[in-house]
C-alpha cells in the first residue's frame, strides 16, 4: 500500500475511535455538558497523526454526527446537536486536534521519536495536548454564552471548571499513549510504496 492509502486508513480509524468514545459520557453541571472520552481521542489523533490528519479525523466524526449518526455523547446525532448548547465544544474538537497536531508535529520513524520518553518529547507532547484541550473550550464557551445569554463567569463555572480535573487526567493519559505510539505511527505514516 502507498503512504496516502495508509494515512487515509489511520484517519478513518481515528474517526471511528472518536465515534466509539460517545459511549463513555457522564453528564455534569447545570449545562448538561458531559465528561467524555471523545475529547481525549481527538487530541490523541492530533498528537499521533499530525495536524492535517488529526483535524481530518475530527472532521469525519463531526460530519458523521451532523448527518445523524448517533456518535455524539449519549448516542445523539444530527445537526441540532452541533447547534445546541454543547455544539461549540464539538466544533472545538476540529481546532483542538489541529493545534495539538501542529505542536506535536507529524511522527517520524527517525531518532527523535524513537527515544519515546525523552524530556523533549514529553514537553512537546504535553504542550500539544494542553493546547488542544484548552482550544476545545474556546468555541464551546463562546457558543454556550451566546445560546444561554450567560455571563463569562457563569459559563466558566458551568462548562469549564468542573471538567479541569478530568481533563488533566486525560492529558496525562494522552501524553503517555502518544509517547509510546508515535514511533509506530511514524513507521507506517512515512512508509514509501
Amino acid at each position: 500500500m502507498n503512504t496516502t492509502t495508509i494515512r487515509s486508513i489511520f484517519t478513518a480509524m481515528f474517526a471511528a475511535l472518536i465515534c466509539i468514545g460517545c459511549f463513555i459520557a457522564v453528564p455534569v453541571g447545570p449545562g448538561g455538558i458531559p465528561i467524555v472520552m471523545q475529547n481525549m481521542l481527538v487530541i490523541l489523533a492530533g498528537c499521533l497523526l499530525g495536524s492535517v490528519q488529526g483535524a481530518a479525523a475530527a472532521g469525519l466524526f463531526l460530519m458523521a454526527g451532523g448527518l445523524g449518526l448517533p456518535v455524539f455523547s449519549g448516542g445523539r446525532g444530527g445537526f441540532a446537536v452541533l447547534t445546541g448548547p454543547t455544539g461549540g465544544f464539538l466544533w472545538g474538537y476540529f481546532f483542538g486536534a489541529l493545534a495539538a497536531g501542529l505542536i506535536a508535529g507529524r511522527p517520524s520513524a527517525g531518532s527523535k521519536d524513537n527515544r519515546c520518553f525523552s524530556v523533549g518529547n514529553i514537553l512537546r507532547l504535553t504542550a500539544a495536548a494542553a493546547a488542544g484541550f484548552c482550544i476545545i473550550y474556546v468555541p464551546g464557551v463562546i457558543w454556550f454564552m451566546h445560546l444561554k445569554s450567560a455571563t463569562l463567569f457563569a459559563t466558566l463555572a458551568a462548562c469549564v471548571l468542573p471538567f479541569i480535573p478530568g481533563d488533566c487526567i486525560k492529558l496525562v493519559i494522552t501524553v503517555i499513549i502518544a509517547l509510546r505510539l508515535r514511533p509506530v505511527a511514524g513507521r507506517y505514516l512515512n512508509e514509501q510504496a
